[in-house]
């Protein structure tokens, strides 16, 4: 399913217009948000830099989610069509929800940042070179990605696959085959397994697994409900194909199809989350310091969000709990990126203009760039609010 480029920009022009007509979706907010005519059209032009699969994009604000549209096709092979209610799957941005456990516990007093975390999940000592550690590695450094632990596990051992509901069962093989690439607490180091390993020990802290605390205390308060670990029957019928697009435009949907039998083994709390625009809204919105406070009190996430992250290599951005963050000019932005075989997301909102933006992709690859393009919607729409008339 390969295309010259001159012609898939063609196909996708007009794929583009056929299947966003009539897609666009304001609610009553939206006339408060400047600007949104030109953001369909930036993000139009940028799905049809390869026109493949769909692209789901929502603004949101303080209020909500303002504006919606999506383009393209959930599924190429039957032409159904994306919409609001098409369900993808978000990746690494299940590291925030991971994230929102860990300052729930701490508010409950069920658990502290400092804690070493062998006290509730002895079995990261099975880690290779844990024993030689001068001090146990502890919760907040699984959070900061500060841990030392290497990204994943070393390719081998039968921890890749597996169902949600035996996850911590398939960690519990992995970490024989994990390693420690620096001495906790003296670099950032992106870790996948890291994340697995902290959603473990805080199911143990909780006293609850951490597929049902997430169920019950977050997703069910937000009324998330499109939102799963896995593809359950209330959302089977909404979830999207997603494809694997190679650098030459060959597209195979085969891998995202057979992680959604198999399953993705340990990688639960790090990325095993299924979503809708207006599900992931609602939790942007909590993010931005308006959600129920059942789920969890303003005070704590503006605290969480004025803290001092743990800074990349570069130095050009940094990684709070459970949330990246990034200087762009004068402005100080949040969110995370999400890439699982078949899909590609980004959520990226800036708490002091509250404004966010939700970019889902049932792609991996190709020319389209999620993450750039929730980086220069945002943009815009916040250089816009700065720039218009103040009332009165």
């Amino acid at each position: 399913m390969t295309l010259p480029m001159a012609v898939r920009r063609i196909v996708g022009i007009a794929i583009a217009l056929a299947c966003t007509q009539g897609a666009s979706e304001p609610t009553a907010q939206s006339s408060a948000v400047a600007g949104l005519q030109h953001v369909d059209s930036m993000v139009a032009a940028e799905f049809a830099r390869d026109s493949l699969a769909s692209l789901t994009i929502g603004v949101v604000t303080a209020r909500g989610l303002v504006w919606t549209k999506s383009y393209g096709f959930a599924d190429m092979a039957t032409r159904r069509v994306a919409d609001r209610s098409s369900v993808y799957r978000i990746g690494s941005i299940t590291k925030m929800f991971t994230g929102l456990m860990v300052q729930q516990l701490v508010t409950d007093g069920k658990i502290r940042l400092s804690d070493p975390v062998e006290r509730f999940y002895p079995e990261i000592r099975e880690v290779q070179g844990y024993a030689r550690l001068s001090a146990p590695i502890t919760v907040l450094q699984l959070a900061t990605m500060t841990s030392g632990l290497a990204r994943e596990p070393k390719e081998e051992g039968p921890f890749w696959t597996g169902a949600v509901s035996q996850w911590d069962s398939t960690l519990h093989l992995a970490l024989s085959h994990t390693g420690i690439e620096f001495t906790p607490g003296t670099a950032f180091q992106y870790s996948n397994i890291g994340y697995a390993i902290l959603g473990a020990t805080l199911g143990r802290a909780a006293g609850t697994p951490y597929v049902r605390w997430e169920k019950e205390r977050i997703l069910g308060p937000l009324d998330m409900r499109h939102t799963a670990f896995e593809i359950e029957p209330t959302i089977a019928s909404d979830v999207t194909r997603g494809y694997e697009i190679s650098d030459g435009g060959k597209v195979d949907g085969s891998q995202a199809v057979r992680e959604g039998i198999t399953g993705r083994g340990y990688k639960v709390p790090n990325g095993a989350l299924f979503t809708t625009i207006d599900d992931l809204s609602r939790f942007l919105v909590l993010q931005m310091g308006f959600g129920p406070a059942q789920v969890i009190a303003r005070s704590r996430l503006d605290s969480v969000y004025a803290g001092i992250p743990a800074a990349t290599g570069a130095l050009m951005g940094g990684y709070g709990i459970g949330y990246s963050v990034e200087r762009r000019g004068p402005y100080t932005w949040f969110g995370h990126n999400g890439a699982v075989a078949g899909y590609a997301a980004s959520l990226l909102f800036d708490r002091e203009h509250q404004i966010g933006v939700i970019v889902l992709r049932n792609a991996l690859g190709g020319a389209v760039r999620p993450g750039k393009t929730a980086q220069d919607v945002l943009q815009y729409l916040v250089d816009t609010k700065l720039a218009a008339p103040k009332p009165g």
